[in-house]
């Protein structure tokens, strides 16, 4: 993983929430196991890259009321029906966008690990 530029670490996003850290940390840990991407934290997210964008960890509390301490937004080429996703928005012609609340680190299991190689390869 390379850290890109970014106005502050994950650490300082996850203030308060060693829960929303911990998942951060086992996505990092799938996406390390498909190959070399870029890492860029901001205000509202981080974000791993290769030519584009492919996945965003955020926090939602801090836009909505919400308990889930990080949700997963994983940029596919097509839309994937699956239930464990809580919303999916087509916000460009060849991108679908899943949001995937998880509630802790072990929800970053192979069923995800498999959508983050398929958006890693997408990303080019």
């Amino acid at each position: 993983m390379v850290e890109g530029e970014g106005q502050r670490g994950p650490e300082a996003f996850f203030e308060g929430s060693p829960e929303g850290l911990a998942i951060f940390r086992a996505v990092t840990e799938a996406v390390s196991w498909i190959g070399e991407a870029g890492v860029r934290t901001t205000k509202s997210q981080i974000a791993f890259r290769r030519h584009t964008g492919f996945a965003y960890v955020w926090r939602p509390g801090r836009y909505v009321h919400s308990d889930v301490p990080a949700v997963l937004s994983i940029a596919l080429p097509r839309r994937d029906s699956s239930a464990r996703f809580k919303e999916v928005a087509h916000p460009a012609p060849r991108v679908w966008m899943h949001h995937l609340e998880l509630r802790g680190p072990e929800q970053v299991d192979a069923e995800v690990a498999a959508w983050l190689r398929e958006a890693y390869e997408a990303a080019g």
